[in-house]
């Protein structure tokens, strides 16, 4: 098979193009600040732009089609482009003037990771901390969805993308035609960032502080516009509240967000995964909260903030709080949660491995994968014993396939495995064994803080050049979840192509 590569770099220039658009918003928020970066975003927008005209321009008249092949090459270079285009404001206004760091930082926005490598992030430009914000936003809802939604304009169909993008286990579509399916879920995202900012700025935020922290929550991102994260806010309890009931819906399915504004509550309470995933971060927040209460002091990371112990709402806060920020990947910090006993260290570090919902913003393995595969897990007694009966995995009342089955017991195994490989390369570039596995758990699951000394009050600036190149490729390979970008490493993908 002849691969379009026409096609693939007109779409490569349409998203350089988008991104430029982007930069040009920061770019105002930087003039309105007047602080000092305007000029250098501008000029980052408009050679990203330029670019992307320039890719359009000369391969307009190009057929049409997107393949599966082409698809899977689409979305995974679509995000390095945006990548390497996206460091472009931070390395022309000199906010962090390394390439390295410039790409770890950007990456980590939009595979909406959140993990940093900014030491003093008040000291930044309120320009460069929106894109940077932005970049989170974007990459939240997935920058080929919203090509999708675009590409109608074109002419070109964008199914093979979306099935890219989204390769997990879950296929509901809330319109026949994929690219209305794209336009709902970008406008129940937009809602839900305007409605998270209007109340975080009526709970005591200002506007700057709320928009960004909206974006970052609504991306389960988990940039902050402050040093401490939310811990700058321990005194506010509301606007912690606020952001624990966003992290939740931006960890749930968004097709179940489109059902409630519909009126189907039915159809919410009846999703299987959503039970569990609200049954688990109700039974972790009472786990968390006991021990807390009786066993762990918790101190703020900003001074003169009193100690937690017997203080059962604070203690109930902060463990709701650091539970829904792990679980569904968003990674925002109201204390340090791996100094609250060896217990909690190693419960949240089991906790990166589970993820929010499929369908939602949040990375890791996600809760569908883990419901099927321990289905799967407790029907092979039942086979071993009745060998010759047929007995199919349910979910939501429905049989699973077995190609899906199998698929999703192959990208759990793959996951590990990434994992360790993961860990084993951090280790051997020479990070002590908290840090590697912490390392390599987080940027998989885009989680954003990890252990040892990337914990939630450190970042990852102090890691050597090479660890932060493989932690940005592990938080690629997590976004799109292992296939898209591990397909493209095997043989077999480029032969007759």
């Amino acid at each position: 098979m002849q691969l379009n590569l026409r096609i693939i770099f007109h779409l490569m220039g349409l998203l350089l193009l988008c991104n430029g658009g982007f930069m040009l918003v920061a770019a105002v928020i930087s003039g309105v600040y007047k602080d000092g970066a305007t000029l250098s975003i501008t000029l980052a927008s408009i050679t990203t732009m330029f670019v992307g005209v320039f890719a359009m321009y000369y391969t307009r008249g190009h057929k049409k089609e997107v393949k599966q092949k082409e698809g899977y090459i689409i979305v995974t270079f679509g995000w390095i482009v945006m990548s390497i285009s996206g460091m472009l404001p931070y390395l022309f206004s000199g906010a962090i003037p390394d390439i390295t760091n410039a790409f770890f930082e950007t990456v980590s926005g939009y595979t909406t990771t959140g993990a940093s490598i900014m030491d003093d992030i008040e000291a930044m430009p309120e320009g460069i901390l929106f894109w940077r914000s932005l970049t989170h936003w974007i990459g939240g809802m997935g920058i080929i969805v919203l090509a999708i939604a675009i590409l109608p304009l074109l002419g070109i169909g964008g199914m093979q993308l979306f099935s890219a993008e989204a390769p997990g286990p879950s296929g509901d579509k809330l319109h026949p035609r994929i690219t209305d399916t794209a336009k709902r879920l970008w406008l129940i995202y937009f809602g839900y960032t305007i409605a998270e900012t209007i109340l975080l700025q009526v709970a005591g935020m200002s506007f700057f502080d709320a928009i960004n922290h909206a974006m970052a929550t609504l991306s389960t991102g988990g940039f902050s516009t402050k040093n401490a994260s939310l811990a700058h806010w321990n005194d506010q309890p509301l606007i912690q509240y606020i952001v624990i009931f966003f992290m939740f819906l931006a960890g749930s399915n968004f097709v179940l967000s489109y059902f409630a504004f519909k009126g189907r509550f039915q159809k919410v309470f009846k999703d299987e995964e959503f039970r569990y995933y609200a049954g688990f971060v109700l039974v972790f927040t009472l786990i968390v909260a006991v021990v807390i209460y009786y066993k762990a002091n918790i101190t703020d990371m900003t001074p003169g903030y009193p100690m937690v112990l017997g203080n059962a709402e604070s203690a109930f806060r902060h463990a709701l709080f650091q539970i829904v920020s792990v679980i569904t990947t968003t990674g925002f910090v109201s204390a340090d949660f791996t100094q609250w006993t060896p217990f909690l260290t190693v419960f949240f570090f089991g906790l990166f491995f589970l993820g929010g919902s499929a369908g939602s913003t949040a990375g890791g393995i996600k809760v569908m994968r883990h419901l099927l595969i321990i289905k799967n897990g407790v029907l092979e007694f039942k086979r071993t014993l009745h060998t010759n009966a047929i007995i199919p995995v349910r979910y939501n009342n429905k049989t699973v396939k077995e190609k899906i089955v199998y698929n999703i017991i192959g990208f759990f195994v793959l996951y590990m495995l990434l994992f360790i490989i993961g860990a084993l390369v951090l280790g051997f570039i020479g990070l002590d064994f908290e840090s590697a596995i912490g390392g390599s758990a987080s940027s998989l699951g885009n989680v954003g803080p990890a252990l040892g000394s990337l914990n939630p009050v450190s970042n990852f600036n102090g890691l050597p050049v090479l660890a932060k190149w493989w932690c940005g490729f592990l938080m690629l390979a997590g976004r799109l979840e292992l296939f898209t970008v591990l397909i493209l490493l095997t043989p077999y993908f480029w032969k007759n192509t």
